[in-house]
């Protein structure tokens, strides 16, 4: 799908049918939720051809998947109310993301309450590793903002896979790079692959966003390449030295991804 040397750029899609969103990108691989993202009612495949269909298709048409799970899943926080659920809705967004043959299920990485101690919510995440089977592997993302996040600060982040490291299981979880949330949550792109790698030894994918906001805003608003506050040159820095996979959570539908990929290749 893609010239030799050429980065496998894909986008977030919608999930109906992920198949013909790829083709109109001509795009390599795609991702898209599983049902609500803002739900817990659990996994749904909104595909014609149910679960088998899709794997069939996508192998078919040499496409592959990656799913994003909701955005309320929070594994790290103390609040039992919010993290048993949690386990409960990462652990069927796996089993329904292995069941299409997803490469991957992205997550971000939570948080604590204000007056509760990180180590907590580190420890948190390494029992949910344990407690999970994860089929296939379980890419945590850096988020944007708030000051008790688990991945938005290199040392949280750190934090994380340090306790991480220590589970059963940790060997099938990686590191999705999102370079918005990176420059909204105040780590700066010309050094963020290698400081990245340092602390997780891997970066399985990258969400290569603009950023509608100043540097260390902690605000989540992404943009497409050139109209947001990221300079498109450090964007292809970031995608050339990560030498992963990459997908585009951009605003508009396979048009402004088309030019939002010209826009990072145009500087590679």
């Amino acid at each position: 799908m893609t010239p030799a040397g050429d980065p496998a750029l894909g986008a977030h899609v919608e999930q109906t049918d992920p198949i013909a969103e790829a083709q109109a990108r001509r795009a390599p691989h795609v991702q898209f939720f599983l049902g609500d993202p803002q739900g817990y009612k659990g996994p749904e495949i909104r595909y014609a051809g149910g679960a088998e269909g899709l794997r069939a298709d996508a192998e078919a048409a040499g496409i592959g998947l990656y799913v994003h799970a909701p955005y309320i899943v929070n594994v790290a926080t103390t609040n039992n109310r919010i993290r048993i659920p949690s386990r409960k809705l990462l652990q069927q967004h796996l089993d329904a993301a292995a069941s299409i043959g997803a490469r991957g299920l992205i997550v971000h990485g939570g948080h604590v309450n204000k007056d509760d101690d990180p180590g907590v919510g580190f420890d948190n995440w390494r029992k949910a590793i344990e407690a999970t089977d994860l089929k296939i592997p379980l890419l945590i993302e850096n988020t944007a903002g708030g000051d008790n996040a688990m991945a938005r600060h290199l040392d949280r982040i750190k934090g994380v896979f340090d306790a991480v490291s220590a589970a059963d299981g940790r060997d099938q979880v990686g590191f999705c790079l999102d370079t918005c949330h990176a420059h909204a949550g105040g780590i700066a792109l010309e050094t963020v692959v290698d400081e990245i790698r340092a602390i997780t030894g891997r970066i399985d994918l990258v969400h290569c966003n603009d950023s509608r906001d100043e540097f260390d805003s902690g605000a989540d608003r992404h943009a497409n390449v050139g109209s947001g506050r990221i300079d498109p040159a450090l964007l292809a820095q970031v995608v050339r030295d990560a030498a992963a996979p990459v997908v585009f959570e951009t605003p508009g539908g396979a048009e402004e991804h088309l030019a939002d990929f010209e826009a990072i290749r145009a500087h590679l």
